[in-house]
């Protein structure tokens, strides 16, 4: 094991922009009694407070009110995918986007309800259209972002988040990345899938047909604050579906505490 920092922060990409949406589009309710706004600001409390569950409870009291309310379908669906209740999610996603069709944040919610449904062909298309927005000047707060939530989802105790970003990003050219949180949330590691230009000189001189045709090489990586694993290398080009299977082996294989699981 060598010993590295890289100081890229991760950010969940998908929930502050729901809630920032949230904020703007529903106003405090005037009366004290429970009203539609109020379930749907109970809701946020719940979200903020990481209670999923309590905050589906009351973005459906929401729904029930107004079932085309888009921000509630919205946060309905975020809530839904906290919980892994993958159906129900894309059901509350698809809902907001029949509602609010030019809002791209329900597409970065639609993408990751549609991957933990395995709603793959449905999956691909929303993160054609992601790639589209991105590249939109019409677009802007799209354009600003380095990526999106793909998929959550769990292997043994752990929670992973999987990033997908439009341009690789770094020095050493990260295409995904996977955030790896335990059974209370707290982040203990991370995996990315990288394509360095040092080492990828060395490999395009050695296969010089399939560089001209647009392959590369890529390495699964891990790391926290101090330690770095390197765990596979791979020529080709980076599908998903493929580096998901190898970063789902690398955890069932883990026997050992992540070093993040340990430090105090």
């Amino acid at each position: 094991m060598k010993f590295l920092f890289r100081g890229m922060a991760y950010v969940l990409l998908a929930i502050p922009p729901l809630l920032a949406c949230a904020q703007e589009q529903n106003a405090s309710p005037a009366s004290p009694e429970p009203t539609s706004g109020a379930a749907t600001e109970k809701g946020l409390d719940a979200l903020r407070a990481n209670q999923p569950q309590q905050a589906l409870d009351q973005f459906e009291l929401t729904l029930k009110v107004n079932p085309n309310d888009a921000v509630a379908n919205l946060l309905a669906a975020t809530a839904a995918l906290s919980l892994y209740k993958n159906d129900l999610a894309v059901k509350y996603a698809e809902k907001a986007r029949e509602l609010d069709p030019n809002n791209w944040k329900v597409h970065t919610t639609l993408v990751a309800a549609y991957a933990g449904a395995g709603m793959k062909q449905q999956r691909d298309q929303e993160r054609e259209i992601l790639r589209k927005l991105h590249d939109n000047p019409n677009a802007p707060e799209a354009m600003q972002t380095k990526g999106f939530l793909l998929e959550m989802f769990r292997v043994k105790q752990y929670r992973v988040e999987a990033v997908e970003y439009f341009h690789p990003v770094e020095k050493l050219h990260i295409y995904y990345r996977f955030v790896i949180r335990n059974a209370a949330e707290k982040r203990v590691w991370q995996m990315d899938i990288e394509s360095n230009d040092f080492d990828e000189n060395s490999w395009a001189k050695a296969h010089p047909d399939e560089a001209a045709a647009g392959k590369r090489q890529f390495q699964l990586v891990g790391e926290d604050r101090d330690a770095h694993m390197d765990y596979r290398m791979f020529s080709g080009t980076p599908d998903y579906d493929m580096i998901r299977a190898q970063v789902v082996g690398v955890l069932q294989e883990q026997t050992a505490p992540f070093p993040g699981e340990t430090a105090r």
